[in-house]
C-alpha cells in the first residue's frame, strides 16, 4: 500500500488548523490510527466507545470552536457516530468525521463489519466525501489530498457543521514497524473567509422601518458568551429602552435589566397585561429558545415584523411571525444601529421589568424553603458557583430547573453550554467531559440520574481532566414524567415514563478513579460543596440523592403560587 497520502491525510488537518482527533480502536482504520498518532502537532485521544468519542469530540470542538477530526472502523462503529453527529449540525459544531471501510466490491458480500457507509448520516452532515480505494497513481493520490481540503474547509464556512468522510481501504493495514512517516509533502487548499455586510441602502431600510414601531422586543435563543454584544446590547437597553428577554442558555446573564423569569409570569397573565406585553418589532438571534412558555407567547401574541439576525444558515421560523432575515453578526447589528435608531416606547419597556423584578422576587423567597429537594439544591448550586467557570447542564428536568432560577449578572465569566441541537440526554457528559479537556478553567455538569448513567461510558478512557467537576440530581427515576400531564396519570408511568433505577454515582466513581463525595440533605450540601470545588488535580462527583414525590410536590407548589402571583392586583405602569 502507498502510505504517503494517508500520512498526508494528518498533514492537512494539521495545516487548516486541526490540532486534536479523536480516535477508537479498530483494524480497518489502522492506517488513519498510526497517521495521526505519529503526527508531531496533533494532541490524540483513545476512546473505546464510539458514541461516547464523538460526543467527546463535539464538546472539544465546542469549547475550542475549531474543528476536531473522529476516526472510527467500518461498520457498526461508524453507526455509533450518529447522535453525536446530529448534535453536531443543528448546534453547527465543525467535526471531521473519517470512517474506514471495505472497498466497494465487498459491500453486500457478507463479509465482515460491512454496511452501507456511503452518506451513511443523511441530511446531519454539510455534506459527505467517498474517497478512492485505489491511491497508487498520481491523478487518485491528487484526489486523496484534495478531498480533505475541501471537507475541512467546507466544514468550517460559514455555518460550520460536521462533514464525513469515508475511506475504503485493501489490506495490508499496517505499514512496517520501523516506518517513519513523512508529513511533508501533502497538497493543502487554503481558503479565506469573508464576512458579510450590508449596504448603506440596507441599513437605511432597516432604520426606516424600525422607527415604524414603537413596541421593540429582543429575543436571544442559545448563543456563545460574548463580552462585546453583552456591552453592545447593555448599551442599546439604556440609550433606547428595548427589554432584552435571554433564558439562561442565551449566555446573556450579565446583562443589566435582563428579563430572564418570563416562564414564570408569561403563562399566569392576565390576557390584558399579556396583550400590553405584544411586541410590534421583535428582534431575535441565537439558535433554539428552551422555554415553551415564551414561544406559545410569541405564536399567539404575534408581531407586526419579525427580524432575525444570522450571518449564514437555514434560518427558522420558530414564532411563525419572520419578515426579514438580516445575514450579519449579532455585534456588526447592533453596534451599527444603536446610535441611529429612535428609542422604544419608555413605559413598555418598564412593563416588562416589572413582572421581571416581581418574579425574581418570587424566586428568591420561594426557595427558602427547608424541605430539601432538586429544585431548590440547584438554586443553592447557581447562586454559589465558583466566579470563573464553564457550567453545561444536561436535558430534561435540570435545565429546565435552571432556565427558571436563572444565572445573577455578577457571574461575567460563566458561560453555559446545554446539547440543544436535538436535545437528548445520550452525550451529556460525555460533551462534558470534552469540554473540560480544552477548557484551563473548572467545567460542571449538572445532570439528572437518568442522563448521567445512559453515557456512563464517558468514563471509560485514560483522559478524565482533573478540572471535571459533575453534580448528579439522583432522583432514581425520570422525573420530568411525574410532571407531565398525560404520563403520570397512567398506570405505565412508573415502568415506562420514570423507569425508576436504585444506582448510585458511588460505584461508578470508584470505577474510574474519581473523588466522591455524598448529599442527602440542606446541611450536606454546603459541606459537600466546599470541598467539590477545590482544585486538587482530581475529577469529583457529587452525587445529590432525592425523593421523586417530593421534587414533584415542591415543583407543582412553585408553579401554583407563581399563578397565584398574578391574580393580585396588577402592576401599574412605572
Amino acid at each position: 500500500m502507498n502510505y504517503a497520502p494517508i500520512y498526508n491525510i494528518a498533514e492537512i488537518c494539521h495545516q487548516l488548523g486541526v490540532s486534536d482527533a479523536v480516535l477508537s480502536p479498530g483494524s480497518r482504520n489502522a492506517p488513519l490510527l498510526i497517521s495521526f498518532n505519529r503526527h508531531p502537532k496533533i494532541k490524540t485521544y483513545v476512546i473505546n466507545d464510539e458514541r461516547s468519542a464523538a460526543f467527546i469530540a463535539l464538546g472539544m470542538a465546542q469549547k475550542s470552536k475549531l474543528p476536531v477530526v473522529l476516526i472510527a472502523t467500518s461498520g457498526s462503529a461508524a453507526y455509533n457516530y450518529a447522535p453525536a453527529v446530529a448534535e453536531a449540525f443543528f448546534q453547527q459544531i465543525p467535526l471531521i468525521i473519517l470512517t474506514a471501510d471495505r472497498p466497494q466490491e465487498w459491500i453486500d458480500q457478507k463479509d465482515g463489519q460491512t454496511i452501507y457507509q456511503q452518506n451513511i448520516y443523511g441530511n446531519h452532515v454539510k455534506k459527505s466525501f467517498q474517497c478512492p480505494v485505489d491511491i497508487d497513481n498520481k491523478e487518485a493520490a491528487w484526489h486523496f489530498e484534495r478531498t480533505f481540503s475541501d471537507a475541512i474547509n467546507l466544514a468550517d464556512d460559514g455555518a460550520k457543521g460536521p462533514v464525513h468522510i469515508n475511506i475504503p481501504f485493501r489490506e495490508p493495514f499496517y505499514p512496517n514497524k520501523d516506518a517513519k512517516p513523512s508529513y511533508k509533502t501533502a497538497k493543502t487548499i487554503h481558503k479565506s473567509f469573508i464576512t458579510k455586510q450590508l449596504s448603506n441602502a440596507d441599513w437605511a431600510n432597516l432604520v426606516d422601518e424600525w422607527n415604524l414601531y414603537s413596541k421593540r422586543l429582543i429575543v436571544v435563543g442559545q448563543h456563545h458568551l460574548s463580552t462585546e454584544l453583552l456591552l453592545i446590547l447593555g448599551e442599546l437597553k439604556a440609550k433606547k429602552h428595548i427589554p432584552v428577554i435571554g433564558g439562561i442558555l442565551s449566555n446573556m446573564h450579565a446583562t443589566p435589566e435582563l428579563i430572564k423569569s418570563h416562564d414564570i409570569f408569561i403563562d399566569a397573565l392576565p390576557e390584558a397585561q399579556l396583550t400590553e406585553l405584544q411586541p410590534e418589532l421583535l428582534i431575535t438571534f441565537g439558535a433554539s429558545v428552551l422555554s415553551k412558555s415564551l414561544k406559545k407567547y410569541l405564536r399567539t401574541h404575534k408581531p407586526k415584523a419579525h427580524w432575525h439576525i444570522q450571518q449564514d444558515g437555514m434560518v427558522s421560523d420558530t414564532f411563525q411571525s419572520l419578515t426579514r432575515i438580516i445575514p450579519v453578526t449579532p455585534i456588526n447589528f447592533f453596534n451599527s444601529i444603536k446610535d441611529i435608531v429612535k428609542k422604544s416606547h419608555f413605559d413598555y419597556s418598564q412593563n416588562w421589568l416589572s413582572y421581571q423584578n416581581k418574579s425574581r422576587k418570587f424566586v428568591e423567597d420561594f426557595h427558602t424553603t427547608e424541605v430539601f429537594n432538586e429544585f431548590t439544591t440547584l438554586h443553592t448550586i447557581l447562586t454559589n458557583l465558583p466566579m470563573s467557570c464553564d457550567v453545561h447542564f444536561a436535558n430534561s428536568m435540570t435545565v429546565r430547573y435552571a432556565n427558571i432560577i436563572g444565572l445573577s449578572h455578577s457571574y461575567r465569566q460563566i458561560e453555559l453550554f446545554c446539547n440543544r441541537g436535538t436535545s437528548g440526554i445520550d452525550g451529556s457528559t460525555s460533551t462534558a467531559l470534552g469540554a473540560a479537556l480544552k477548557a484551563k478553567k473548572t467545567t460542571l455538569l449538572i445532570t439528572g440520574d437518568m442522563a448521567f448513567f445512559y453515557d456512563r461510558n464517558a468514563f471509560w478512557h485514560h483522559h478524565i481532566p482533573p478540572n471535571l467537576r459533575v453534580i448528579v440530581l439522583n432522583n432514581h427515576g425520570g422525573g420530568i414524567f411525574d410532571l407531565i400531564d398525560g404520563p403520570n396519570k397512567l398506570p405505565e408511568k412508573e415502568e415506562f415514563f420514570i423507569t425508576k433505577q436504585d444506582l448510585k454515582a458511588k460505584n461508578l466513581a470508584e470505577e474510574f478513579g474519581i473523588t466522591y463525595y455524598h448529599c442527602a440533605s440542606i446541611g450536606g450540601l454546603s459541606n459537600g460543596l466546599n470541598k467539590f470545588w477545590v482544585q486538587d488535580g482530581h475529577p469529583k462527583i457529587l452525587e445529590i440523592e432525592s425523593f421523586i414525590d417530593v421534587n414533584t410536590q415542591v415543583f407543582k407548589n412553585f408553579k401554583k403560587q407563581a399563578k397565584k402571583l398574578w391574580n393580585q392586583p396588577t402592576l401599574g405602569k412605572a
